[in-house]
């Protein structure tokens, strides 16, 4: 039977285009949270949204050292050549034998030219780790429920991003969404501080597949976020309230 899986959120101040700083962020904020099965850092977390150029392969192999040494599960978007050349916002999921998998962003910001320095992906990607199915997104994903909407095949979302302050009310309302209209858990992992063009307010939360917070960030300052997934309890959930079965086959 499959266990409770213990999810934390890490969440930074991301220093713009400054990896060998984030990483030493991300590893005291992490070595101060309890002990997890999973850590999700935001989107772009090595750098911020927008830095001008991926940074080889440092922040990777951070992440890939760290799931290793912690026998645990990392998972964060970074700015990654594609094997054409090209340049992805690409979230990697690291399990603990340094194995990964990873999601190319799919709708690129382009209100805010993102599509101008970076091509998006066209694969949905799925990754399963400890009996919990998780649906890879990132940021601005969250705004299109079609290409999030549950197929059968997932447990939880895990979504990373730079979400701006200026649009929290937009962050908060869109993750609770998600995680009612599929029955699913969602794990939302925003960064704070400030970049040369946003503001960002946190927000960070775990919400169950009724809209509630499991867990919630509070305030705007760098935190770790920690819950329990009960995958059971969302088992047995969707098998007593099936609404999920009327939904559209629109694939």
């Amino acid at each position: 039977m499959p266990q409770n899986v213990r999810i934390t959120i890490v969440q930074t101040d991301i220093k713009w285009d400054s990896p060998e700083e984030n990483i030493i962020s991300a590893e005291a904020l992490l070595n101060s949270a309890p002990k997890s099965d999973l850590y999700v850092l935001p989107e772009m977390w090595a750098t911020g949204f927008g830095a001008p150029s991926a940074h080889g392969r440092e922040p990777l192999d951070w992440m890939r050292h760290t799931a290793t040494t912690r026998h645990d599960a990392v998972c964060g978007s970074l700015a990654a050549r594609a094997s054409d050349g090209t340049l992805r916002n690409r979230l990697y999921f690291v399990q603990p034998d340094g194995t990964s998998v990873h999601y190319d962003k799919h709708h690129l910001f382009t209100y805010g030219g993102e599509n101008r320095q970076y091509t998006p992906g066209n694969r949905r990607v799925v990754t399963e780790y400890k009996g919990i199915r998780f649906l890879l997104l990132t940021c601005y994903d969250l705004r299109f429920p079609v290409w999030a909407r549950y197929r059968g095949d997932y447990d939880a979302i895990i979504l990373t991003a730079n979400w701006p302050e200026s649009r929290q009310y937009a962050w908060d309302t869109l993750i609770r969404a998600r995680a009612i209209e599929n029955q699913c858990y969602v794990i939302a992992a925003n960064r704070t501080g400030n970049d040369p063009n946003c503001r960002y307010a946190g927000g960070s939360a775990i919400i169950d597949a009724k809209g509630r917070s499991v867990a919630q960030a509070e305030g705007q300052r760098p935190q770790t976020v920690t819950a329990d997934i009960d995958i059971e309890a969302l088992r047995t959930f969707r098998r007593k309230f099936p609404v999920l079965e009327d939904r559209d086959k629109i694939f």
